[in-house]
């Protein structure tokens, strides 16, 4: 049986996954000195920041270690069924928004206590 790897393609791969094995450490020396020093004004930003290291890092992870760069056909289907169902599934919930049942309350029609909610039935 031929081996069908080279060495210079294991080089090659080596040098990747060491350049993102040191991106990911320079991601988290980041995200370190963000939470430590990063005076940031609001609460808003601060979430944004760190969401934003997070995506960057996650990027790098399932890009490369899970090795999901390679395997963008199987991904992107996978990608559109998931987004055909939530779809399918926000249609199911609002089409049976106005299908409560008697009583619930809702931010549409608020219950107060001791009465009933008013269906229009």
């Amino acid at each position: 049986m031929a081996d069908t790897h080279s060495l210079e393609d294991f080089k090659r791969h080596l040098k990747v996954y060491i350049a993102v094995f040191v991106a990911l450490l320079v991601g988290t020396v980041i995200t370190v000195a963000a939470w430590k020093w990063g005076n940031f004004p609001t609460l808003t930003l601060t979430i944004a920041v760190a969401l934003f290291i997070a995506v960057i890092k996650a990027f790098l992870v399932a890009g490369y270690f899970m090795h999901l760069m390679s395997e963008r056909k199987t991904i992107y289907s996978i990608l559109a069924a998931t987004a055909f169902f939530f779809a399918a599934m926000m249609y199911l919930v609002v089409w049976s928004r106005g299908e409560m049942p008697r009583g619930t309350a809702y931010w549409g029609n608020p219950v107060k206590a001791g009465e009933t909610a008013k269906t229009g039935h």
